[in-house]
């Protein structure tokens, strides 16, 4: 169980890169407007240039995407601090381990928990690699 200076020192953690992932959305949309689609697309004479187009496109709004699941992982595990569950697996109910907590501040579930799961999405939905 976390103790509440514990709790308070993930709670400024989690409020931190709530503020460096908007930093980084913010960052991304400008980078975008520099080098917007419109402006890419008056530059396209081939295909080739066309791919590269919708390509920057796509790993921006990917970037953009990232950035936002991360926030929604923040904003989950404010809501469990605020909520007393913290901590806690959300599978299992058992504490999570404070190592796993300060490399992941956002995990949900414990070790064991987290490698059950993605051993089942693994075989469901077969290798990535």
């Amino acid at each position: 169980m976390l103790t509440q200076h514990q709790t308070s020192g993930f709670r400024k953690i989690l409020d931190q890169r709530f503020l460096d992932e908007r930093a980084r959305i913010h960052q991304t949309l400008l980078q975008s407007d520099q080098q917007s689609y419109a402006e890419l697309g008056g530059q396209v004479h081939d295909s080739e240039d066309a791919a590269l187009a919708d390509l920057l496109v796509d790993v921006s709004l990917a970037d953009i995407d990232r950035h936002i699941e991360e926030i929604r992982a923040i904003d989950a595990a404010l809501l469990r601090i605020a909520n007393g569950s913290y901590g806690r697996c959300s599978r299992c109910g058992e504490a999570i381990d404070i190592l796993r907590l300060q490399a992941a501040p956002t995990a949900q579930c414990c070790v064991p928990c987290q490698t059950s799961r993605e051993n089942r999405d693994r075989t469901v939905h077969g290798s990535s690699l």
